[in-house]
């Protein structure tokens, strides 16, 4: 049983690092709960956050009144989320207000059926160790996930020996004293359909995430 959790040709760009090209690449998804706040003179990369305290509610307001004893809940700010994915969706990366992620196929780190990283690797996994050192990350999830070929249980720990992999290269480059947490899901929370070899291709991946300081 497989439960479900919580992809286009074209010229790929030069090799700058691919999630670095991807920028350029696919699909940006931002979810809004509220009104934007007005624009600022001094707005943009660069410019300071907005600090302006979301809009009050007045739950007393006749137009708001729930019925019986229901109360209207604390207003709040929705995350956003934005997706980034390289053209043949070998690396993708979602970025949120909390946290930052990046999910690498596993073809692009290891051999089919192994747990020992290729030539090209450790470049890509340098790229994700920068990201982290840069949001002074002290907390690093890895988890590697399979497809639904094969045992479930021979899934499991292939799946948690490439995330293994992953983490002790990520150590290289990152402060001894990030903690991580290393996990094997095997056929676990697939994110496409494992009924054809693209869908298998994209759920077998290493995912690396850590908290958004930055």
């Amino acid at each position: 049983m497989t439960p479900t959790a919580p992809g286009h040709p074209t010229v790929r760009p030069a090799r700058r690092g691919p999630l670095l090209a991807a920028l350029a690449a696919t699909a940006l998804v931002i979810t809004l709960a509220a009104p934007a706040p007005p624009a600022h003179a001094d707005s943009g990369p660069g410019a300071p956050a907005d600090t302006t305290p979301p809009l009050k509610i007045d739950t007393e307001d006749a137009d708001l009144r729930m019925p019986g004893s229901a109360e209207l809940a604390p207003g709040r700010v929705l995350d956003i989320k934005s997706v980034v994915e390289t053209d043949d969706g070998d690396e993708r990366r979602e970025d949120t207000n909390a946290k930052v992620k990046f999910a690498l196929q596993a073809e692009v780190l290891f051999g089919k059926d192994s747990a020992k990283l290729g030539g090209e690797a450790r470049a890509r996994i340098k790229e994700i160790a920068a990201e982290a050192e840069q949001q002074n990350a002290r907390n690093v999830r890895v988890f590697g996930f399979t497809d639904n070929l094969g045992s479930a249980s021979h899934g499991i720990v292939l799946s948690k020996e490439r995330a293994n992999a992953v983490q002790q290269a990520l150590a290289e480059d990152l402060d001894p004293s990030v903690q991580y947490e290393i996990r094997g899901y095997g056929e676990q929370y697939p994110i496409a359909d494992n009924t054809s070899e693209e869908g298998r291709k994209r759920n077998r991946r290493v995912e690396v995430s850590f908290p958004r300081t930055g």
